[in-house]
C-alpha cells in the first residue's frame, strides 16, 4: 500500500515528464527544485493538472542563501520558495527555484497563476531584491518608497544605512546616516559554583 507522500511524489514525477528537476523527501514533506525557465509552465501545469489540483498558493518568500548551514554554500544564492496546497487532494508541496543570476536576480510572476502572488512576489522584492518578471504591481510593500537596499540579504548592515528622526523645528520627518556605534555584546556567565546557596 503506498502512503500520501508517495502517491504526491508519483503526481508530481508525472507533471515533470522530461524535465529536470529534483525531488527531496525531509520531515515528512515533499519539496520540488525546479529550473528557473521551467518554473512558470510547471507552477501552472501544477494547478492545472487534475493529477495535483494544486488550487492555492499558500506562501511566497525569498531566501538568501550566501550563508546557508555550516558550510560554504556553492550553489546560487537567491530562490523563491512557494508553498502549494491541493484541497482536493489534501496535499502540501514546496517548490524551490534558484534565480540565474546572483547580481539580477530575476525569476517569471506567477501571480497571474495565482492572484495570492501579487504580495508575496512584493514582499521577496522588497525585502531580498527578487525580481519577478511579468509582475505587474512590482514596487515597496513593507519598507519605505525611498529606501536603500534589501534589509533581508544576508550581507545588508544590521544597522542599515541611514535612520530617520522627526525634527520639531522643520516639522518633518529627516533621513541621516546612522549614528549607532557598532558594539559587541558579550553575555554574563554564571557559573553553578557561583550560584548562592
Amino acid at each position: 500500500m503506498t502512503t500520501k507522500l508517495e502517491n504526491l511524489e508519483l503526481a508530481v514525477r508525472a507533471v515533470m515528464g522530461e524535465r529536470t528537476f529534483d525531488l527531496i523527501t525531509a520531515l515528512g514533506e515533499l519539496t520540488l527544485v525546479v529550473g528557473h525557465a521551467d518554473y512558470l509552465a510547471v507552477m501552472t501545469e501544477l494547478r492545472d493538472n487534475l493529477s495535483t489540483r494544486f488550487e492555492e498558493l499558500i506562501d511566497l518568500c525569498g531566501v538568501d542563501y550566501s550563508t546557508y548551514g555550516d558550510e560554504v554554500w556553492t550553489g546560487k544564492r537567491f530562490a523563491a520558495v512557494s508553498h502549494l496546497l491541493s484541497i482536493a487532494n489534501n496535499w502540501r508541496l514546496r517548490v524551490r527555484v534558484f534565480a540565474p543570476d546572483d547580481e539580477l536576480p530575476v525569476l517569471p510572476s506567477v501571480s497571474e497563476v495565482w492572484s495570492s502572488a501579487n504580495w508575496y512576489e512584493r514582499e521577496a522584492f522588497d525585502l531580498f531584491g527578487l525580481l519577478f518578471e511579468g509582475h505587474n504591481d512590482l514596487r515597496r510593500i513593507l519598507t519605505d518608497y525611498g529606501f536603500i537596499g534589501h534589509p533581508f540579504r544576508k550581507d545588508f548592515p544590521v544597522t542599515g544605512y541611514v535612520e530617520m528622526r522627526y525634527d520639531g523645528e522643520q516639522k518633518r520627518v529627516l533621513y541621516q546616516p546612522v549614528t549607532i556605534e557598532p558594539r559587541e555584546n558579550t553575555p554574563r556567565i554564571i557559573r553553578e559554583q557561583n550560584y548562592a546557596k
